[in-house]
């Protein structure tokens, strides 16, 4: 599994940003919960999943900033 373009994030919705956000930490918790049971196999899911999550983090952040400043514009 290759890891996600953040392209790919810039052409989603705001809704579909938060919603992927909590399904990507949701996500993680589950793996940590997998790790700590010793029935993880897959480990390089968690850079995957911190590399998306971060990407959706930016993305949500910048869009907010870019609100605030036409907001401040005005």
């Amino acid at each position: 599994m290759a890891m996600s373009k953040i392209a790919d994030v810039r052409k989603m919705s705001d809704a579909e940003i938060a919603e992927a956000i909590v399904q990507v930490k949701r996500e993680l918790f589950n793996l940590r919960v997998e790790q700590a049971t010793g029935r993880l196999e897959k480990t390089h899911l968690f850079k995957h999943k911190r590399h998306y999550l971060g990407q959706l983090l930016t993305i949500e952040r910048e869009r907010q900033l870019k609100i605030n400043q036409s907001l401040t514009e005005k």
